[in-house]
């Protein structure tokens, strides 16, 4: 009788309460600790800043734009005069295809003031390619296919006298361009040089040899 009444007097124990983390599923509770909401989900693509790399890279492209922009702004005359003394039928597009050609090696060049060189470098590479490219094509046809010269071409023809013109363009392809890169760009025998890709000994060759044959054509002429 005493056991039963000391149970009877005896509190009744407190109710149990389950919390979220009981009462959903597959998720347990560390006695103790308190529900701890986790970080908002963000909907959309999240922007991603640009990489050291990628900020050199478009710093890179645009100096080499501005660069290129100068050598144009500096150059293009006398390129599109080379190469319509060297013989080139389309001299515009000879001199575009080289700034591309620039434009897209620019960063291997060794320094900007490299730049100018090459670019003579290039022409005179593109037009001797052009020339045994109609050589070639002309020997397939039965009659040679006439070429109209640009307005700025036909200039630049009328500032130089025509005889010299055709006689200049008569000579073989090497001595032509030590011919105009020397009397016409006014380059050093070593820049000749560099830009034809041959030794200083040949350059004072092949100038000798072309000025001799132009002397000989001009005093028939008279």
């Amino acid at each position: 009788m005493k056991r039963l009444r000391r149970d009877a007097d005896a509190p009744p124990a407190p109710r149990t309460v389950p919390t979220s983390e009981q009462a959903a599923p597959g998720r347990a509770r560390v006695p103790g600790t308190a529900h701890v909401p986790g970080p908002a989900r963000v909907s959309g693509p999240v922007p991603v800043p640009p990489s050291a790399p990628q900020l050199a890279t478009s710093a890179a492209d645009s100096d080499r734009e501005v660069q290129v922009a100068r050598l144009f702004d500096l150059h293009y005359p006398s390129m599109l005069r080379l190469a319509t003394l060297l013989g080139a039928d389309d001299p515009e597009n000879i001199v575009a295809e080289a700034y591309y050609e620039i434009y897209r090696k620019f960063r291997k060049l060794r320094t900007p003031e490299a730049a100018a060189a090459y670019l003579r470098s290039v022409v005179c590479n593109l037009v001797r390619m052009r020339i045994r490219h109609l050589q070639v094509a002309r020997r397939h046809v039965e009659e040679p296919v006439d070429t109209v010269a640009s307005a700025e071409t036909s200039a630049l023809l009328r500032d130089d006298q025509q005889a010299l013109i055709r006689a200049l363009r008569e000579l073989p392809a090497r001595q032509r361009e030590a011919l105009v890169l020397r009397h016409w760009l006014g380059l050093k025998e070593k820049e000749i040089a560099s830009t034809m890709g041959i030794s200083v000994g040949s350059v004072k060759t092949h100038t000798a040899r072309g000025l001799a044959t132009l002397t000989h054509a001009m005093e028939v002429r008279r």
